[in-house]
C-alpha cells in the first residue's frame, strides 16, 4: 500500500466544494456570526450601495405594458358587439310591462269590456301594446278579436233593435278590421233596418218621374228622392245610375247658363251638384269654368266699380240720373250678384243716407230723416247705424208729442219730454240690455233672430231710446264681430269667422276693413284646400276652393288651386 489515503475514506472529511454562501444576508454587519457555510459575511461600501441604487432602470427587469391597449381593445370590441346586437339581446330579455299590458287586454276581452276611453278597455290596452313593440302577434290577434267581437255585439244589437248601438259597435268593427264580409253585411242590414219602411220601388218611380218633368233638386226633386233611396240601399243600382243621370242634368244647365252670360245662375247651379254628388266627376272643371267667366267679367265690374267710387266721393249718392253710386254699384251686382266691393259701395250708400238723416233730425227735420232712413233700409236693412238712428228718431217723434200735449210749467218740461220709467220697466230694460251682452259675448250678433244681441239691443232702444248702454252696445257690435273672426281665424275655424264677416257685413256693409277681412279668409280657406289636396281629399278641397271663390274669384291662386284639383295632382 502507498502511503497515500483513498480520497474516499471517511466521507465526512472529505475535500468541501466551493459556495457562494446566503445570498441574501449580504448586508449583515460585520460583527454578524458566519454563515452556515463557513464563509464570513460580505459588506458593502454605503458608496458601492448608493451606486447600486442608482442603476439605469433599463437594467432592472421589464414590466409588461403591452397588456393595457390589449385590454382596452377587447373591451372596446364586446361593447360594439353588444351595441349592435342589442335589438337582438333585447328580444332575449323578458318585457315585464309589454306583458302586464297583454294581460289585462286578454282579461278585459274575456270580460267582454271591449271598447271605451278611460284605458282599460281590450282594444286601448292591445293599442297599447302595439305602441309598445309594434310587431308584437299577440297584439295584433287581440285586437283583431275585439273587432270579431264587436261583429257580435252589432249583430245581437241589431236583432234587438237597437239602431244605434249596432251603428256604434258597427264603426268599431270597421275601424279594427278594415271591412269585410261581415262589415259589409252589417251595414247594409243596417241601412235596412233604419229604412225598413221606405218603399224603394215607389221612390224610384216618384224620382223618374220629376226628373222626366225636369225638377232636379229641392226636397222632391229627383236627386233627393234618388238619394233616399241610396241611403236605404246603398246598392240600388237604379238609385245609383239616376243620380248620376241627375248630375249630368245640372253639369249641361251650368254650361247653358255660362254660355249665356248668366253667372249667377251658373254659380248657384254648382253649388246645388255639389250638395247633391260632391264627388261628381265634372264638378272641378265647372269650378274652374265659373273662375274664367269671372275673369272675363273683371274689366267691366272694374270700370263699375271706379265709376260708383268717382260718384261717391263727388256727393252724387242717389237720386235722378245714370250717374249716381247707387246705379253704378247696382249695374255690378246685376252682373256678379255676390260681388263684395259691389255690396260693400252700397253699404257706403246707406251709410251716407244714415248720416243724411241724422243732420236733418238735427235740424228738426223729422219727415225728411224718415224719408233718408227708408232708403237706406232698402240697402242696410241690419244696419247697426241703422237702428240706431231709427231709435233716435222714435224718441225725437216721441218728444214732439209730449211737447206739443204740454200744459205745464216750461220748468217741467224737460220732464215731459223723456217721461221717467216705471220700476218694472227699468227692471226689464236692465235685463235685456244683460242678455244682449251676453248673446253679444257669446257670439250671437245676428242670429237666432230675437235672441240675437242685435234684436235684444234694439229691444232695449225701443223701450229707452237713449239708453246709452245699449247704444253703445249696438254700436260696438262691429267692432266685436271683427274681434270675433280674428279669433276664428288663429283658431282655424274658417266657418266661425265666415259667420262674423257675414255678421259684419250686416252691422257695417261699408266698412273699408271689410276687403282685407276677406282676402285673409279666401287665403286660409285656400291654404286648408291646399292641405286637403296633399291628402288626398279631392272633395273636402272642392268645398274649401268654392268658399274661397265666393270670397275672392278672381285670386290668381285660387285659379292655380283649381287646376291642380282638376287634373287630381
Amino acid at each position: 500500500m502507498n502511503g497515500r489515503k483513498d480520497q474516499h475514506e471517511h466521507g465526512s472529511q472529505g475535500r468541501t466544494e466551493p459556495t457562494m454562501g446566503n445570498l441574501d444576508n449580504l448586508d449583515t454587519p460585520a460583527q454578524a456570526p458566519r454563515n452556515d457555510d463557513g464563509l464570513p459575511p460580505l459588506t458593502l461600501d454605503p458608496d458601492m450601495r448608493r451606486a447600486a441604487s442608482a442603476r439605469p432602470a433599463a437594467s432592472r427587469p421589464r414590466k409588461r405594458g403591452w397588456l393595457v391597449p390589449l385590454a382596452l381593445l377587447v373591451v372596446i370590441g364586446v361593447g360594439t358587439t353588444l351595441w349592435m346586437q342589442q335589438d337582438k339581446l333585447r328580444g332575449l330579455v323578458p318585457s315585464t310591462e309589454l306583458d302586464g299590458v297583454l294581460g289585462r287586454a286578454e282579461t278585459a276581452l274575456e270580460q267582454d269590456h271591449l271598447d271605451g276611453n278611460d284605458g282599460t278597455s281590450a282594444r286601448e290596452l292591445f293599442e297599447a301594446a302595439r305602441a309598445l313593440q309594434p310587431d308584437n302577434d299577440r297584439a295584433r290577434d287581440g285586437l283583431r278579436k275585439v273587432g270579431q267581437a264587436e261583429i257580435a255585439r252589432a249583430d245581437a244589437a241589431l236583432q234587438a233593435h237597437k239602431l244605434d248601438e249596432a251603428d256604434q259597435a258597427l264603426a268599431t268593427a270597421r275601424e279594427l278590421l278594415g271591412g269585410g264580409s261581415d262589415v259589409d253585411r252589417l251595414t247594409q242590414a243596417l241601412a235596412s233596418a233604419r229604412n225598413g219602411s221606405v218603399p224603394t220601388d215607389r221612390l224610384i218611380e216618384q224620382a223618374q218621374q220629376a226628373f222626366d218633368a225636369g225638377k232636379l233638386d229641392g226636397d222632391d226633386g229627383a236627386g233627393a228622392l234618388y238619394r233616399k233611396v241610396l241611403s236605404a240601399d246603398p246598392n240600388n243600382a237604379v238609385a245609383s245610375h239616376g243620380l248620376d243621370k241627375v248630375g249630368d242634368a245640372l253639369a249641361s244647365q251650368v254650361h247653358k247658363a255660362l254660355d249665356a252670360g248668366d253667372r249667377s245662375t251658373a254659380s248657384a247651379l254648382v253649388d246645388k251638384l255639389a250638395a247633391l254628388l260632391p264627388n261628381y266627376g265634372e264638378l272641378p272643371a265647372l269650378r274652374a269654368a265659373l273662375v274664367q267667366a269671372d275673369q272675363q267679367n273683371n274689366g267691366a265690374l272694374a270700370d263699375a266699380l271706379q265709376q260708383g267710387q268717382d260718384a261717391l266721393r263727388a256727393g252724387r249718392i242717389t237720386g235722378p240720373g245714370d250717374d249716381t253710386a247707387l246705379v253704378h254699384y247696382k249695374a255690378v251686382l246685376a252682373i256678379a250678384p255676390d260681388n263684395a266691393d259691389a255690396k260693400a259701395g252700397l253699404g257706403q250708400v246707406a251709410q251716407a243716407l244714415i248720416v243724411q238723416a241724422n243732420a236733418a233730425l238735427d235740424g228738426g227735420d223729422a219727415a225728411h230723416a224718415r224719408q233718408l232712413l227708408d232708403q237706406a233700409a232698402e240697402l242696410a236693412p241690419r244696419s247697426a247705424e241703422l237702428a240706431a238712428a231709427r231709435a233716435r228718431m222714435g224718441e225725437t217723434r216721441k218728444s214732439a208729442s209730449a211737447s206739443v200735449a204740454s200744459d205745464v210749467a216750461q220748468d217741467n218740461a224737460e220732464s215731459m219730454q223723456h217721461p221717467a220709467l216705471t220700476p218694472q220697466q227699468s227692471a226689464e230694460l236692465t235685463r235685456t240690455i244683460q242678455r244682449a251682452d251676453a248673446a253679444a259675448r257669446e257670439g250671437k250678433l245676428m242670429l237666432p233672430p230675437g235672441d240675437s244681441a242685435y234684436d235684444l239691443y234694439r229691444q232695449a232702444l225701443a223701450v229707452d231710446g237713449n239708453n246709452e248702454a245699449a247704444r253703445h252696445g249696438l254700436e260696438g257690435l262691429s267692432n266685436l264681430a271683427v274681434s270675433q273672426f280674428n279669433q276664428a281665424i288663429a283658431s282655424g275655424n274658417l266657418a266661425a269667422a265666415g259667420n262674423r264677416l257675414a255678421d259684419l257685413s250686416d252691422l257695417s256693409p261699408g266698412g273699408t276693413a271689410q276687403g282685407a277681412l276677406r282676402q285673409r279668409l279666401a287665403s286660409a280657406w285656400m291654404d286648408q284646400a291646399e292641405q286637403q289636396l296633399q291628402s288626398g281629399d279631392r272633395a273636402g278641397a272642392a268645398q274649401s276652393l268654392d268658399s274661397a271663390r265666393k270670397l275672392a274669384p278672381g285670386n290668381p291662386r285660387l285659379t292655380t288651386l283649381m287646376a291642380r284639383l282638376q287634373s287630381g295632382s
